[in-house]
């Protein structure tokens, strides 16, 4: 009885961290974070921070930026601590399961991007035919998908062991996974487009060009092209603030020299 209520919880906690992690983030999805109540769940705290520490490890440097998809690494902690802890088989064992786990979740983290995009697109279309009772039910269909996206292969892992989803791994078509592959890698682009669109550009453009040369040409890491990006942003509003403080001065320069000419009329 027991461990149908850690397994349930266990499934929970996943659908609930995947929501959050699309939501308002009350609870961290980061490795360390899921980690630990994964083991206050299962009663071995220890064994489920040494795996989280491993999965956040990875994780560092790892960012879906722009709406692209990444393995889910505390998807990744949730499983191979659960199955460590139940099986007793080990902490290298949790790693090797929770990691196919993780990357699972890439597959169905695209599915469910393109599924809530028909959705989205459906409130708009509720909207302009003023059924906004409708409309608003729309956006629990995708809380609901992005709960499924991590319940399912926790659910395969829990009642059906690892094999379950390597099977899947294994018999997805090549096509599906292709075309999957393929859109994930355009919701980075996507994404980006949206940022550029709402953001200042025109204004900022000299930045962007010389943030694509670093990158396109000159094959600078990450690291480096955000440092000089925060010495450029320091030299900028450095600038712009030196020269707000030096009109505010001249202001009250020309106030104050036109209150000593009043005094002097009278």
């Amino acid at each position: 009885m027991m461990g149908t209520i850690q397994a349930l919880l266990i499934i929970l906690l996943v659908a609930w961290m995947i929501i959050d992690q699309n939501g308002l983030v009350i609870v961290s999805y980061f490795p360390v974070i899921v980690g630990f109540i994964t083991g206050l769940i299962m009663g071995d705290i220890t064994t489920a921070m040494i795996i989280a520490g491993t999965f956040q490890l990875m994780q560092l440097g790892v960012a879906n930026l722009g709406g692209s998809s990444m393995p889910n690494y505390g998807l990744a902690t949730i499983i191979g601590a659960y199955l460590a802890i139940r099986t007793g088989t080990g902490i290298k064992t949790g790693i090797a399961v929770g990691l196919p786990v993780g990357m699972l979740a890439i597959q169905l983290d695209v599915l469910v991007k393109i599924i809530n995009n028909f959705i989205a697109h459906r409130m708009a279309k509720l909207n302009a035919e003023h059924k906004w009772r409708a409309m608003l039910r729309q956006p629990w269909y995708g809380v609901a998908f992005f709960g499924l996206e991590g319940a399912i292969p926790a659910a395969l892992l829990v009642f059906f062991g690892p094999s379950a989803v390597q099977a899947i791994l294994t018999w997805l078509p090549k096509w599906f996974t292709n075309g999957l592959t393929i859109a994930g890698g355009l919701l980075p682009v996507i994404g980006v487009g949206m940022l550029l669109h709402y953001m200042p550009t025109k204004k900022f453009a000299t930045f962007l060009i010389i943030g694509f040369v670093l990158t396109a040409y000159l094959n600078l890491p990450i690291l480096a092209i955000a440092l000089i990006g925060f010495a450029c942003a320091y030299y900028y509003f450095n600038g712009t603030m030196r020269q707000a403080n030096e009109k505010k001065a001249s202001a009250n320069s020309s106030l104050a020299a036109d209150r000593q000419g009043d005094n002097y009329d009278e």
